[in-house]
């Protein structure tokens, strides 16, 4: 199968370890696959594939937690997990949605399904050992709207999702990691550091297909992206931001300073 389409049936897949699995193939096989990048390929009636836990609700539905009574650490990773669930949907979106795209674009966003899908595994993994599992608390779809919107423009989509929503988790990691330190949780802290440091090369990546698109376009990158941000009703980021990872992730001073 060519691997678009492969990444197409991964997304459609409703089983999330079936998923993750398919997702780490994918990346491991990309020099041997068949790559296609002028296709155009139709969309599903029904995307992305997910079980039919958790429920999802609205986000104000979704309760505060706190890591420091064992359900309220289990609902915290559990929301950490499903944004990393939803993460892999988001990398293997990209790479089947968006044609006539350089091959490094559809290998870079195979790398980061296949990590999303490691964290959302190690992060599974850890909350069954608190006696609970993905799809026990209620999630709210906040990223994949993110993903609605911005299917018709590759350009948003760079914008929006990896240098928006994911670099998000650059600046909320280290005080998550703080609280569950408190908490006693080391495993936790461990995978948020795993976390971490794949995020901020998937900022980087979201950054340089950002920036290839504006110069390919002859667009201001700066100008543009609050354009964007206006236009498919991006959430407002509030500081602290986490400088030092976001200038790794490529993010320049003057980015990070209008953010404010």
């Amino acid at each position: 199968m060519p691997l678009r389409d492969a990444a197409l049936q991964a997304l459609c897949t409703a089983d999330p370890a079936a998923k993750a699995q398919q997702a780490r193939a994918l990346h491991s096989a990309f020099d041997a696959a068949v790559l296609d990048t002028q296709a155009r390929l139709a969309e599903p009636a029904v995307l992305p594939g997910r079980p039919a836990r958790p429920r999802l609700v609205e986000p104000k539905q979704v309760p505060s937690r706190t890591p420091f009574t064992p359900e309220g650490r289990a609902a915290l990773l559990h929301a950490i997990a499903h944004i990393e669930f939803n993460a892999i949907n988001l990398a293997l979106d990209a790479v089947w949605r968006f044609a006539g795209m350089p091959p490094s674009f559809y290998r870079d966003w195979l790398r980061v399904a296949a990590e999303e899908a490691l964290h959302f595994t190690l992060l599974r993994e850890h909350l069954g050992t608190l006696g609970f599992d993905y799809g026990d608390f209620d999630a709210h779809d906040g990223l994949w709207l993110m993903a609605q919107r911005t299917a018709q423009d590759v350009v948003a989509r760079m914008a929006l999702v990896p240098r928006t929503l994911e670099a998000r988790g650059l600046d909320a990691t280290p005080p998550l990691q703080a609280k569950f330190a408190r908490a006693g949780d080391a495993r936790a802290v461990e995978i948020l550091e795993i976390i971490l440091r794949d995020e901020v090369g998937h900022v980087a990546i979201g950054n340089h297909w950002y920036r290839w698109l504006c110069e390919r376009d002859g667009l201001d990158p700066l100008q543009l992206y609050e354009e964007l941000a206006v236009r498919h009703e991006a959430p407002r980021l509030r500081p602290p931001f986490n400088r030092e990872a976001r200038r790794a992730a490529g993010f320049t001073d003057a980015e990070i300073d209008r953010l404010r």
